[in-house]
């Protein structure tokens, strides 16, 4: 049996692609024990990766903003071909490829029901919800690697109906995983429709897959602020207006001078709990980017927030901060009667009808977020370029199967 090379976490700002064992069909000793819930796992499945993504939270793990212990396996976002299944699944098969949820669901406890599989109640005893090669998400494997695990594939797997359809489109495709559904979910939370004005913070590649999705929704215009010039130029190749905070101006007054009003009609936060104020040389101010899109978005407006804020932060410039506590204006946003949406993207609301878009050529989601392929053996250096802000989405190629 071959083995499985995996990139694990091996300390701030360190990772490492390292020999594990291959993947058995067999849930994690963290999910049996806490759950008591049986080892053998004949609901799975093991794929071979077609492609992996470098996603933002794994960088939060790498630069040591979380609590994963070194040897944290890495990866999330997997897409993958079928080369074995358990005898109890039916609906998928070897040679199948699939986009892969992050989100980790059983399909069978209450949230499954109700279609929160971010918060699956049966994966992860710490807490609900669970995904692969994150830290506290339920000692799930990595993903970024040649072979990886998916239990309850039935529920889970996202086949795609044609293979040779798929590997053309797979840099798009890739993307269902993770930041399309999530980016699409900040902005459809946000409550953007036909002709809305919409603020997205952040021109990293969930801000950019949220200002693509905010474009699909039918947005009028589509603000995107960041302080990384190359990547509000990524943002304007797809046609959204940008905003520099480097300049330090006021950010309604940078709206005002697109929109002629000083508020929009939906923001999202795509930056998360490692913000910074504004200005070139600010510091980090977590609640900066949640108090800016209380700030602009008008009364009775909506919030996304598909931006990561954690509960343990071992860099938190404050006590307050390294457990998540934050300086948040919450009687703005209860005074102008905003609805905020947090949390995990329930990923399988909106995978389907977003791989639909894709094979119909209706979403460019690759070209927007500058999907990049590199080499597993590339990981490190990939992580280290999107580190120091480079506008691309990295896109692992384990087995050469893209530039095949």
């Amino acid at each position: 049996m071959p083995g499985n090379r995996v990139v694990v976490y091996k300390g701030p700002g360190k990772v490492a692609v390292e020999t594990i064992d291959y993947p058995k069909l067999e849930l994690p000793d963290d999910v049996v024990k806490g759950l008591g819930i049986k080892k053998h796992a004949p609901h799975a499945a093991i794929l071979k990766l077609v492609t992996t993504n470098i996603c933002g939270s794994d960088q939060h793990m790498v630069r040591g903003r979380t609590t994963a212990p070194v040897g944290q396996t890495l990866g999330h976002e997997i897409t993958g071909e079928v080369v074995e299944t358990g005898d109890d699944v039916l609906f998928v098969q070897p040679g199948d490829i699939c986009s892969v949820p992050f989100n980790i669901a059983c399909g069978r406890c209450r949230m499954c029901d109700e279609g929160k599989t971010g918060i699956c109640l049966n994966v992860n005893p710490a807490r609900a919800g669970a995904a692969y090669g994150y830290v506290d998400m339920g000692g799930w494997l990595g993903g970024q690697a040649e072979y990886v695990m998916v239990p309850y594939a039935d529920f889970n797997l996202l086949r795609f109906p044609d293979r040779d359809q798929a590997l053309e489109k797979i840099l798009d495709l890739t993307m269902l995983s993770d930041i399309f559904p999530t980016g699409y979910h900040g902005a459809y939370t946000a409550g953007v429709t036909t002709g809305s004005t919409v603020y997205v913070a952040g021109a990293g590649p969930v801000g950019l897959a949220a200002a693509h999705a905010a474009q699909l929704l039918g947005a009028s215009v589509v603000i995107v602020g960041d302080m990384n010039e190359q990547r509000l130029a990524q943002a304007r190749s797809f046609g959204c207006e940008t905003v520099n905070l480097a300049q330090g101006a006021e950010l309604s007054e940078l709206i005002e001078d697109i929109v002629g009003e000083p508020e929009v009609d939906a923001a999202v936060d795509a930056v998360g709990f490692e913000a910074r104020g504004h200005g070139k040389d600010a510091a980090e101010a977590p609640a900066t980017v949640l108090n800016d899109v209380m700030a602009v978005a008008r009364a009775g407006a909506s919030l996304g927030i598909p931006g990561l804020y954690v509960t343990g932060d071992p860099g938190g410039i404050d006590a307050a901060a390294k457990i998540g506590q934050i300086g948040v204006r919450l009687g703005l946003g209860w005074a102008k009667s905003h609805a905020i949406t947090t949390g995990q993207c329930p990923v399988k609301r909106y995978n389907r009808k977003l791989m639909n878009m894709i094979l119909a050529g209706k979403a460019e989601i690759a070209k927007a977020v500058n999907a990049t392929t590199i080499s597993l053996d590339q990981a490190p250096r990939g992580y280290a370029e999107f580190d120091r802000g480079e506008a691309r989405k990295y896109v692992i190629d384990p087995h050469g199967t893209v530039a095949a």
